[in-house]
């Protein structure tokens, strides 16, 4: 279809809507601050791909167009580094930081860089986990892009990097001209909500799962299909250079600490008038002027050891939570010229350092395989392993999730295997070792008894997760329901902690909820690290606790897929936990968001005599739920909220109890059915789903003001 422009109109045009459309990627992938939504995005993509059609002289190497993959490619070529890409020292602790601040120090001060009582000043940076690649810019146009390989030849990967929309086919101007020619290193990382999702999609189409993130990223960039590299959401850091000219006055090559090359002497002196700053901080300060990525939100100039530690403690203290791999930190000497005269030593520099984390993968063997019974009654297998130091601890027991997982797994006692540990998260094993599988080893079969009450164990045809059928009978689900009930969100009865349950109900003090507001001060004394103050103010809150609101305490019996907004829908539309109690599935589902699976869990678990038995023993023991006040209506009544991330001023909770109290709803998960997102620091796969599906995204300060708060 012709688009009725003249050919110079159509450049003109074409021009306007590459500018644009780079733009939106760079703060999508970049700045991570959308601009437009998606359906703009995609309006313009297809007119751009119109007029290119139309006009194929306008189809140029740098559009936004070409980002889509090309057809398959028979093989890499190989490209040989301008400036070598070399490797970096290892270090595994403070001793090790210690020495090389030592002889960085010795040096400068020798060499009069650094005055006697002066610390050395480094930039500080993450060590991702992914793969090192090479962008080769030519007056500002993506030229090549290559891999480490050996640090002097790498694989050709070019049209695979050009799918990668976080990295700029052209570079902005940035006040000045661009460079003739620049090398640009940095890594190539797959996020972990997009690994996740790119598994489930692999294992949907039974297809090979990738291992870890940097495996997915690695064998994306690698596809000689580049069209598949396109569907896979790659992400790139920019944290150094190779080849630099800046044109006629410019000088050929000049590298950067980025690459970590060893420069001769007569280059090296000519790169500090020809380099567009004298710092490695500055450098990426110009490099993220070009429109590149950095991780600039991460680095930091620190000095001395005293401030490489502290980098190296704040950061892995985040490690967990952030949105990539990484498995340490690195330290370079911020000036140029102090790189250069620490110089190199082999194939690695002297002036820069990885101080490592803990490793978080290990190899270690499957001694046996157990269950545990979880606060539902869920099943959940869990490895016996022989002891094995990773991510920082020693592990001993690691989760298998369950039977299919298992089973997908190819995962057999006796099996050696490898375990992953990840800042906080509980141990697990990532796959065995089928080379070094013994002779006696055997399959895991699943008991048919929970092995705490003997009650059968029961999988139903539609779930992955068997469950024990005791119910509050069973002494485990006891002890996880008794600690749900005592959380802040339920009765909340602060003191009542888990080791305090365990020890209650293992004495036999305690068999269900009723029993809690039995307990005195004097026996309560008798236990560890309780005392006679600990003991009365747990009975105060145990007191106060028997006139909860009617949705706390539909909350704390721990009903399956009821949680704390659906437990306040229902004591608002029943009124009383009888009349709950005696609603059959048809009523159940009238009342607000209830479905078909909701209902038919809150059947079961009233029509079990044990639970009846329970609610009865409450009411003996005087315990009074309060009528569940609906909120005065305001704007935000029958509007559905998702928070995601870390707010500056409020914490979730509270956010969610403001939100709650304006008359608005809190859900867990993002859908059509969404009014809002309200996204912090570190948001997730929520915010991802709530830009495919259009739901509108707030920040606090947007619901502050929505909720009328200054």
């Amino acid at each position: 279809m012709s688009s009725g422009l003249t050919l110079e109109a159509a450049r003109e045009r074409a021009g306007a809507l590459r500018r644009e459309i780079e733009g939106h990627n760079h703060r999508y992938y970049v700045l991570d601050d959308p601009s437009v939504p998606d359906a703009v995005y995609d309006g313009q993509m297809r007119e751009l791909e119109a007029l290119e059609a139309e006009w194929e002289e306008l189809r140029t190497p740098d559009s936004p167009t070409q980002r889509v993959g090309a057809t398959p490619s028979s093989a890499f070529g190989s490209v040989r580094h301008a400036v070598p890409m070399l490797s970096l020292g290892n270090a595994f602790n403070r001793e090790e930081v210690e020495a090389f601040d030592r002889r960085v120090t010795d040096t400068l001060r020798d060499a009069g860089q650094l005055g006697l009582a002066e610390a050395a000043e480094y930039f500080c940076e993450m060590k991702f986990d992914g793969l090192a690649i090479s962008l080769r810019y030519e007056n500002g146009v993506l030229v090549q892009a290559a891999t480490r390989g050996d640090g002097y030849e790498g694989e050709d990967v070019t049209h695979n990097v050009r799918t990668i929309r976080a990295i700029p086919l052209r570079l902005q101007a940035s006040g000045r001209a661009v460079p003739e020619v620049l090398e640009v290193r940095g890594e190539v990382l797959m996020f972990r909500e997009d690994f996740e999702r790119l598994n489930l999609a692999q294992q949907a189409r039974n297809e090979k799962v990738f291992v870890n993130p940097r495996n997915a990223a690695a064998g994306s960039l690698r596809q000689l299909d580049s069209t598949i590299t396109a569907k896979r959401n790659l992400r790139f850091y920019a944290y150094g250079w190779g080849e630099y000219r800046a044109g006629q006055d410019g000088v050929a090559p000049a590298g950067g600490s980025g690459d970590l090359f060893a420069a001769a002497s007569a280059e090296a002196a000519a790169q500090d008038a020809a380099l567009p700053a004298r710092t490695h901080s500055g450098m990426l300060a110009w490099l993220a002027e070009l429109g590149l990525p950095v991780n600039s939100k991460y680095n930091r100039v620190a000095r001395g050891v005293d401030g490489l530690m502290a980098f190296y403690n704040e950061v892995g203290a985040t490690r967990a939570g952030l949105k990539y791999d990484i498995d340490g930190v690195v330290y370079k000497v911020d000036s140029l010229r102090s790189q250069q005269t620490l110089g190199f030593v082999a194939r690695a520099p002297r002036f820069a350092l990885a101080h490592k984390f803990p490793a978080e993968e290990a190899q270690t063997r499957l001694l046996d395989i157990e269950v545990q019974v979880g606060r539902t009654g869920a099943i959940t297998p869990v490895a016996r392993l022989a002891p094995v130091f990773v991510g920082g601890v020693t592990v001993t027991n690691a989760t298998l999730h369950n039977e299919d997982e298992i089973r997908r797994k190819d995962v057999m006692i006796g099996d050696t295997v490898i375990v992953r540990r990840a800042g906080d998260v509980i141990p697990e094993v990532v796959r065995p070792l089928p080379e070094l599988r013994p002779a006696d080893a055997r399959a895991f079969v699943m008991p048919t008894h929970c092995p705490i009450c003997g009650s059968a164990i029961e999988r139903p045809e539609d779930e992955t997760i068997a469950r024990c059928s005791g119910g509050l009978f069973c002494a485990a689900q006891r002890k996880q329901s008794l600690w749900h009930a005592a959380s802040r969100k339920a009765l909340d009865i602060g003191g009542l902690g888990e080791k305090l349950i365990e020890q209650l109900v293992d004495d036999g003090r305690v068999h269900s909820l009723a029993d809690l507001f039995d307990l005195r001060a004097e026996l309560l004394a008798s236990y560890d690290r309780m005392g006679a103050k600990s003991a009365a103010n747990l009975v105060a809150a145990i007191e106060a606790a028997r006139r909860p609101t009617l949705g706390r305490l539909i909350y704390a019996l721990g009903i399956r897929h009821v949680g704390e907004t659906t437990a306040r829908d229902l004591a608002r539309h029943f009124g009383s936990m009888e009349a709950l109690a005696d609603a059959d599935l048809e009523a159940l589902q009238r009342a607000p968001d209830v479905g078909p699976v909701v209902a038919a869990s809150v059947r079961r678990f009233f029509d079990e005599p044990h639970n009846r038995e329970v609610l009865e023993a409450l009411k003996r023991h005087g315990v009074e739920p309060q009528p569940e006040v609906a909120p005065a209506s305001t704007g935000l009544t029958g509007k559905t909220f998702v928070l995601t991330g870390t707010f500056p001023r409020w914490t979730r909770e509270e956010a969610s109890q403001r939100i709650i109290a304006a008359g608005g709803k809190v859900s867990g998960s993002v859908s059509r059915k969404t009014s809002f997102v309200v996204a912090g620091v570190e948001a997730g796969s929520k915010l991802t789903k709530a830009r495919e599906l259009g739901v509108t995204v707030l920040d606090e300060d947007e619901l502050r003001a929505m909720l009328g708060e200054p």
